[in-house]
């Protein structure tokens, strides 16, 4: 009778440091274990000291780990022994299936009910924890990972900078380009959400293109608030943010630099004192270092009653915002994969965005694009949004339809299929489609959408 295929999946993040992009990977994830077919088994490894976090995220009765405590991390990773092992694996794995059953099932818990950090054992040494998990792939999906004699998969987001350097520090970018390539070499299957990261890291880390599989993140299912009213939704956001009545664009992200909040401002500022045209404008998201540049530009332009930064907002109180939104405004400068522009279509908000990086091939025709480095075309694309009401309606048309292209199982069943080939499965027919398919080639819809003064000559 054939082994059942036991999956690991990283996931020591403490809330604190979810954002939202991480929350939505963590979902899609979570769908591996709604999957009716097949045989896997999925574990997931919470952080050590806040493991119960991953409960609303996850379905009733998956399987948790505590990962090893921040403590316990040691330099010593017994290298050496791990690449002499390697030829050894199969066997390795058999032993652990042996002696590990008994061993890991009191790290696990089952996230049906509530359950305290103390009812969790103590995690493995961290020299031999993945390997004492007893499964037959690690996946490490959010950038940091961890040498293990187990076959892993592993999504580095993005190469942003080698892009976009002036973003990061010396440091910073070191630790990038020592980790980048070296889990990258060391993986089995790479993992991106867009064929703009799968370029640079066959241009610039000389990664094999049969190695690195493009599977977009796809949205998560909408929570039970989203079926309620425009006007309910108002109701919502002005108990909580004095959100009064009234148009307004919503942009969802962190203020990070790159996020291009300034350019924003200075944009709302050109039209309100070139055009007489006030635009209101929530941005959500947490606030980060760059924040304290962001408030003082926003004060200088005299915007800070017409921009309401909300910080941290629940996901419910964001379904909230898309739904009372006249449209959502995307001006970052550099992305992977953009979720907003995922939870714009499905809430039915028309949607722009920057014309860089990986938003063309992820809009495909359905979000109007513009340069993000001028504060001229990001304040052009700003009026026609709000002022073309046509405009808006066929975006949302072409918003639905793209949204059909992205489906939360097949992300799922692509992610499965992933790991049955790190671990050495036959793959079925659907497996080798799922492997085989350019998730971000459909431009059926595609039309020239540029926002520019020529287009409108």
């Amino acid at each position: 009778m054939k082994e059942r295929l036991r999956i690991a999946i990283n996931a020591q993040l403490a809330p604190d440091g979810a954002s939202g992009g991480t929350v939505t990977v963590l979902r899609a994830l979570a769908a591996l274990a709604r999957l009716e077919d097949g045989d896997e088994e999925y574990v997931f490894i919470a952080p050590h000291d806040e493991p119960e976090w991953l409960q609303s995220l996850l379905p009733a009765r998956q399987l948790v780990v505590r990962g090893p405590a921040p403590s316990e991390w040691k330099t010593d990773r017994l290298e050496p022994l791990k690449r002499a092992l390697g030829p050894l694996r199969p066997v390795a794995r058999g032993v652990r299936r042996f002696l590990g059953a008994s061993a890991t099932a009191t790290m696990m818990m089952d996230t049906g009910a509530p359950v305290s950090p103390e009812a969790l054992a103590p995690a493995a040494a961290p020299q031999n924890f993945y390997e004492g998990l007893g499964c037959d792939v690690i996946h490490f999906p959010f950038q940091s990972f961890e040498p293990c004699a187990v076959p892993f998969v592993y999504n580095p987001h993005d190469l942003q900078h080698l892009h976009h350097p002036e973003f990061f520090t010396d440091s910073e970018i070191a630790r990038r380009e020592r980790l980048h390539p070296a889990a990258c070499r060391a993986a089995h299957t790479v993992v991106v959400a867009s064929q703009l990261v799968k370029r640079d890291l066959v241009e610039r880390y000389g990664i094999e293109s049969e190695k690195v599989q493009v599977i977009p993140w796809a949205p998560p299912p909408l929570p039970e608030v989203a079926s309620e009213s425009r006007a309910d939704a108002l109701l919502t956001l002005e108990a909580k943010h004095g959100l009064t009545d009234g148009p307004f664009a919503l942009y969802p992200a962190m203020t990070w630099e790159h996020k291009n909040h300034i350019r924003l401002l200075e944009a709302l500022a050109r039209l309100r004192d070139r055009e007489s045209l006030r635009l209101r404008v929530v941005c959500t998201g947490h606030k980060t270092d760059f924040w304290p540049r962001i408030e003082g530009r926003a004060g200088e332009l005299g915007l800070k009653e017409q921009v309401k930064f909300t910080g941290f907002v629940s996901r419910e109180e964001l379904s909230a915002l898309y739904r009372a939104a006249q449209f959502v405004f995307i001006p970052t400068l550099f992305e992977a994969a953009s979720a907003p522009l995922y939870e714009a279509w499905q809430h039915g908000a028309p949607a722009a965005c920057s014309a860089v990086t990986s938003l063309p091939e992820q809009a495909a025709g359905a979000a109007l694009l513009f340069d993000p480095l001028s504060v001229e075309e990001i304040a052009l694309a700003l009026a026609r949004m709000a002022t073309d009401e046509r405009l808006r309606d066929d975006l949302k048309e072409r918003g639905a339809r793209r949204l059909k292209d992205f489906s939360l199982e097949r992300t799922a069943k692509a992610y499965r299929a992933v790991y049955r080939r790190a671990a050495g499965r036959a793959l079925g027919e659907e497996d080798r489609r799922l492997l085989g398919w350019d998730w971000m080639s459909d431009r059926s819809v595609i039309e020239d959408q540029t926002p520019t003064k020529e287009r409108e000559t």
